[in-house]
């Protein structure tokens, strides 16, 4: 008869992860632990998460979608032409206005302003005679606004003028008169805050008492205007004799809330003289960015910055220095004055413009980095203009529109406007990195879509809550769950 040899009596090791670790041992235990740890994350933090965004937002990412290798994207037909996922700061191609709200007149050289829901703009020129003329529209939140209608007229006819809103008023600072010859009038419009009445325009050369006497220390046409934080700057222009370098600042004064006459700020002069008019300048956070226009030789691609200091309880904010692009990049592409510039979202734009010869289509666009430097301009061929260009136009950003008005094109002066969209919608599906996936969602709008969200998110919480006391407990009962299983099992095979 065989033998069979007895065991030692030692019991066989329990073994776990394929053998790989003690099963009873604390490196297993750690992991089971960290693995239950993230279970009850995802369970209970996750995927309410992604249950709210999806009810809310248009698309949402589910797994680890990063910013790594997308080879599938599809995006929404309202992105029209433009590449998918559209270039950060990209814009959708331009549309024209249609016949009905076109300017009455054509005007080149003007300024738009926006004051509230309205969109004004000022003066400018026929090609050949500055006018007082300013037109008004309604601004709508889909992004039209309605037919254009004359509004108050300015006091004396303005060409390329330095204009905008600040402090519940809009202001028409210099400009180049009937003559062609730049002016030291400052006027002031202040709509009614109730009433939403534009009112009138009036001089402020202090003829009337409640306007502060804001009379420029010298002609100038062609300077650019800013809004700061607590005044308006107005940086370069043009005197009888050509491009200037002065910048000026008209500070509030915090007792009586008014501005202050004009004072001097650090001159357009880094490492030489920098002479700027028709340029286009641009405060984002302490950084002043003039760019374009002309200087002493003609159009110019030479970006400049400005340091602004803060203001203090004390002391007004100023402009201590400027200083020149050190890096190729930094500079336009090309030269160009008479660009329609703006900012929106960080960025600051280009749009056509000309070389000195003739109007340009190009738009352009750059985003500074975290230290106010730029390290070159991007273009994409379906942001441009249409064919034909347009130089002095003037450009008006509001909400995730843009809207280009006036100008010349290589037809000669237009009564027309162009609207671009500023925010391409991004793709609503996208596989791409190890574990990302972009899906659709609902996105429900206003208070409603964000009640259903939380809701959503809530019964998803609940779900997983369960769930989990139900694991909890047939994990702490494992002869009860194994006879439970067995007799489903059972009734499963009658």
């Amino acid at each position: 008869m065989a033998q069979h040899a007895l065991g030692s009596g030692k019991a066989a090791d329990r073994r776990a992860l394929f053998g790989l670790l003690e099963r009873d041992g604390w490196t297993w235990a750690f992991l089971k632990a960290f693995g239950w740890f993230i279970a009850i994350i995802i369970l209970m933090a996750y995927l309410p998460d992604r249950a709210y965004y999806f009810t809310v937002f248009s698309t949402i990412d589910v797994g680890l979608r990063s910013d790594a290798l997308t080879p599938v994207n599809l995006c929404p037909p309202e992105n029209e032409t433009l590449p998918c996922p559209a270039p950060a700061g990209a814009i959708l191609p331009w549309k024209q206005s249609p016949t009905e709200l076109r300017l009455p007149q054509g005007r080149r050289d003007g300024t738009a302003v926006q004051v509230g829901t309205h969109l004004l703009y000022i003066g400018g020129s026929d090609g050949t005679t500055a006018s007082d003329a300013v037109f008004v529209a309604d601004l709508y939140p889909d992004g039209n606004f309605s037919a254009w209608r004359q509004g108050p007229k300015l006091p004396g006819p303005r060409s390329k003028l330095a204009a905008g809103f600040f402090g519940g008023s809009v202001y028409a600072i210099g400009g180049a008169d009937g003559t062609g010859a730049p002016s030291n009038t400052v006027y002031v419009l202040t709509p009614d805050a109730k009433t939403g009445d534009l009112g009138s325009w009036q001089p402020a050369d202090g003829s009337v008492t409640t306007i502060p006497s804001l009379t420029l220390p010298e002609a100038r046409s062609g300077a650019a205007f800013i809004a700061g934080s607590d005044g308006i700057i107005l940086v370069g222009g043009r005197n009888a004799t050509g491009p200037t370098t002065t910048v000026w600042k008209s500070s509030i004064d915090a007792k009586k809330g008014v501005l202050t006459a004009w004072a001097p700020e650090a001159p357009l002069v880094a490492f030489g003289d920098h002479p700027r008019a028709d340029a286009t300048a641009i405060l984002s956070g302490n950084t002043i960015y003039v760019y374009g226009g002309v200087d002493a030789k003609g159009p110019t691609a030479e970006v400049l910055s400005g340091d602004v200091t803060n203001a203090t309880a004390t002391a007004v904010s100023t402009v201590d220095r400027w200083g020149v692009a050190i890096n190729s990049g930094a500079n336009l592409p090309a030269p160009r004055t008479g660009t329609a510039g703006f900012t929106a979202n960080g960025a600051l734009y280009v749009v056509g413009g000309t070389d000195g010869t003739t109007p340009q289509s190009d738009v352009w666009w750059t985003t500074p980095d975290a230290t106010g430097a730029i390290t070159g301009w991007k273009h994409l061929g379906q942001s441009d203009l249409p064919p034909g260009g347009l130089v002095g136009g003037s450009a008006v950003a509001s909400g995730s529109f843009v809207y280009v008005i006036g100008g010349s094109t290589s037809q000669g002066v237009t009564n027309g406007a162009a609207r671009s969209n500023l925010a391409p919608r991004p793709p609503f599906f996208q596989v791409g990195g190890p574990f990302g996936l972009t899906v659709p969602a609902l996105k429900i709008d206003g208070e409603i879509g964000q009640q259903i969200g939380y809701l959503s998110a809530a019964g998803v919480g609940t779900v997983d809550f369960v769930l989990l006391i139900l694991i909890g407990w047939a994990m702490a009962h494992k002869e009860r769950t194994r006879e439970i299983l067995n007799r489903v099992r059972r009734r499963g095979e009658h």
